[in-house]
């Protein structure tokens, strides 16, 4: 999305170390230059601090600087500290304040002031980082604006979006954003739909199509039909799943969570050990091992390690929603990464899903082409299959008009049947006729089938009356995509209801290694589930109408072409808001590089954490530089390199 959803990541803040403050207040501090100011203050201070006790040898005079130089840097620090101990909740802010403290009480004040300064220093730095992220989500759920312009009464007036009703008429002008989802009456306009489906370029708009509250509306008038109420737009839904997002969290994030947990209570003990043990037993300074111990109590906060996981993670759903791809939570993106079989429904996925008649064919006099349109076009405008609106719509082109239909009936996966005029008809496909022991020119059929064409027979109870041919495009990103999830070693798969001739055409087409034909819905999940126990993970393409359950069985469903459908939206694991067969690579390659830098973070926090652990306790990491690196500076780090992941440019995307 243009405006991205990395605005989640405000969510992401370690919980170990949180403050007490709410979010209105936290969000004040992001606009407010005080801090900066005020670490400004603090640093010269502690520079002040420095000449005097080193350079003039003025340790009474430099003592109170340092001292100032806390307060101004450290005030916030303490308060948040003493009020995290009040609600019993172990914060960052509390640690430092012990550490500065300690540090002071044995005589090391410019460690104590530096702890401070460079705490406030490294936080406001954090904050700016994840700000960009704050705001993003607040503009996307500002995308729909707050008020319309609805035709009432035959005036024009302007409604809270909460007053408008489904069935209102909305006016948008040029250059005005659409504030509901609705269907275009009136007008005609091109409309930039990056905000929701990832689109580059303007979608030209006219009478009868789809449009997306949240989208700008560039060069025409529009008046739109209102279709979803304000809280079931396409962009209120995203919003919803996006906030849900964060708790469907991968293994890798739960595992992070639970080693957090017990991480700083151990090393808080360690930390206490070092400051009682060398001195009581062993007659050791008191003073040096109380100072060690310190440096292990600022190393005890897991800020780092608990925020390298949330916090790529969601950078790697944002990258995905830039491009017009919603992933509902964590647990796909590492799912994605692993799998190892991605099976493809054909019709609507590899295919455009705009099948088209290609042959009419009566089987004998009398028998007329107008004939067979018209018994199959009456029956199939009761069906909403792709293939029925093919023969509907060449039925409108030929000007066949549809007859009346009694005792309708929708075998699934076969055909239909009904009584046109007190006879009973049946459209379906040749195995369906020779269920009902009729009988089929096999030859004719293979024939038809060999060119890549789906056949259905048109007949009656006694006898097959003729043949419609029907063809499906082939998307032009589809081969280009399949070749690339090879490139990634991935076995392609494709499922589909039509029968084997056809499928071994479009897959021999598409370059697919392996496909299954003549599959009934429920032939789709038993299919699916042998793919997993055969590769141990599956990824299911569909349209997430038809494929629901396929896709529900999978180890990640992915739905094409999700902004149009609510189903598919509800159903899925990852939403593909376009028909864009070149974003199933692209969302494997995103998964497999969010995970990289996952475990980038996750080592470079633990080596880090460790060592200075490890040097703390001979006493070769002075205090400071466990503040500036080893905790609040190794926490910016992991955000910075995690934030990459939302900004990925893939090859692929680029290749196009």
């Amino acid at each position: 999305m243009a405006t991205s959803i990395v605005g989640v990541a405000i969510i992401m803040s370690c919980e170990h170390c949180e403050t007490d403050h709410d979010e209105s207040v936290h969000l004040e501090r992001h606009n407010d230059r005080k801090p900066i100011v005020l670490s400004v203050v603090a640093g010269t201070l502690l520079l002040i601090g420095l000449v005097l006790k080193f350079i003039l040898d003025m340790e009474i005079f430099s003592l109170a600087v340092f001292l100032a130089s806390a307060g101004v840097a450290g005030h916030q620090i303490v308060i948040d500290g003493l009020r995290s101990i009040l609600h019993r909740r172990l914060s960052i802010s509390f640690l430092m304040t012990v550490a500065a403290v300690g540090a002071f009480f044995v005589g090391q004040g410019e460690e104590g002031a530096a702890v401070l300064f460079l705490f406030s220093i490294a936080g406001v730095l954090e904050e700016r980082a994840i700000e960009g992220t704050k705001k993003s989500l607040q503009a996307l759920v500002k995308l729909a604006p707050e008020t319309a312009f609805v035709r009432r009464g035959g005036k024009e007036v302007e409604l809270t979006i909460r007053e408008v009703k489904v069935g209102d008429k909305v006016i948008v002008r040029p250059g005005g954003r659409i504030p509901v989802d609705g269907a275009v009456s009136v007008g005609m306009s091109t409309v930039d739909q990056s905000s929701v489906t990832g689109e580059s370029m303007p979608v030209t708009k006219q009478k009868g199509d789809t449009v997306f509250a949240g989208t700008i509306n560039h060069d025409g008038v529009l008046e739109i039909d209102v279709t979803k109420g304000s809280d079931e737009t396409v962009i209120s839904k995203i919003v919803k799943m996006v906030k849900e997002a964060k708790e469907k969290k991968s293994v890798t994030e739960k595992f992070v969570e639970r080693f957090s947990t017990y991480y700083t209570p151990l090393v808080l003990v360690g930390a206490v050990s070092v400051a009682i043990v060398p001195p009581l037993f062993f007659g050791l300074p008191f003073s040096d091992w109380v100072y060690r111990a310190l440096v292990l109590l600022v190393i005890s906060c897991p800020c780092a390690l608990a925020i390298s996981t949330p916090i790529t993670m969601i950078s790697g759903i944002t990258g995905a929603t830039r491009q017009g791809v919603l992933v509902k939570g964590g647990i796909y993106i590492e799912e994605l990464s692993k799998v190892k079989a991605i099976a493809f429904d054909k019709t609507g996925t590899l295919t455009i899903g705009k099948p088209k008649v290609m042959d009419v064919l009566p089987s004998h006099n009398p028998v007329t082409t107008a004939k067979l349109l018209s018994i199959a076009s009456s029956l199939e405008s009761m069906s909403h299959h792709p293939l029925a609106k093919a023969i509907v719509e060449h039925s409108e082109l030929e000007r066949v008009k549809p007859r009346d239909v009694t005792n309708f009936q929708e075998m699934m996966g076969k055909g239909v049947k009904g009584t046109i005029a007190g006879e009973d008809y049946y459209v379906g496909s040749p195995g369906m006729f020779q269920e009902l022991g009729l009988r089929v020119n096999k030859e004719h059929i293979e024939d038809l089938e060999r060119a890549g064409k789906t056949i259905l027979l048109v007949g009656n109870e006694d006898e097959v009356l003729g043949t419609i041919g029907i063809k499906d495009k082939v998307r032009d990103e589809a081969r280009e995509s399949i070749l690339h999830l090879r490139q990634h070693g991935l076995k392609t798969i494709m499922l589909t209801g039509d029968n084997s001739t056809v499928a071994r055409e479009a897959a021999k087409e598409l370059g697919i290694e392996e496909y299954h034909a003549g599959l009934l819905p429920e032939e789709k999940v038993k299919i699916v589930d042998e793919l997993k126990e055969k590769y141990g993970g599956v990824v299911m393409i569909g349209d997430g109408i038809n494929d629901a359950p396929a896709l529900a069985h999978a180890t990640v469903g992915v739905a094409m072409g999700a902004a149009g459908s609510d189903v598919a939206l509800e159903t899925c694991d990852v939403a593909l808001m376009r028909d864009e067969p070149m974003k199933i690579p692209y969302l494997i390659d995103l998964s497999i590089k969010t995970m990289r830098r996952m475990k980038e973070n996750i080592i470079a926090a633990i080596l880090v954490k460790s060592t200075f652990a490890i040097f703390a306790i001979p006493g070769l990491t002075p205090l400071w530089l466990a503040v500036a690196v080893g905790d609040m500076g190794l926490t910016l780090a992991v955000i910075l390199n995690a934030m990459r992941v939302s900004n990925l440019k893939t090859e692929i995307l680029h290749h196009r």
